[in-house]
């Protein structure tokens, strides 16, 4: 584990102005030091041959093609609809008047 110290950890939250109790510390101190021992572990890492990369999968659409099939009128949909003002949906405004 790395050597980080409660007292480090509490110059920390002091300097962030964190309140922190005795129980917390300590806990935060220990979650802290396996932070940082894996953000070492991660520096020392050979990536000398690894090609950088922006996601760690190929990306590939999955979604299924685009196909034009019948559906609902516009008159059949509006017809379903609570309230319909000149040919659309109406809803309650929800802020204010109008512009």
């Amino acid at each position: 584990m790395s050597d980080l110290t409660r007292d480090e950890v509490a110059h920390v939250a002091r300097l962030a102005r964190l309140r922190l109790t005795e129980s917390e510390l300590d806990l935060f101190t220990s979650q802290l030091a396996q932070v940082l021992d894996h953000a070492a572990d991660m520096g020392s890492l050979d990536l000398v041959d690894v090609e950088p990369t922006a996601h760690p999968f190929g990306l590939i659409n999955v979604v299924r093609d685009d196909v034009v099939r019948p559906s609902l009128s516009h008159d059949a949909v509006l017809a379903m609809a609570p309230d319909v003002e000149d040919g659309r949906f109406a809803v309650p405004r929800i802020m204010g008047e109008a512009p």
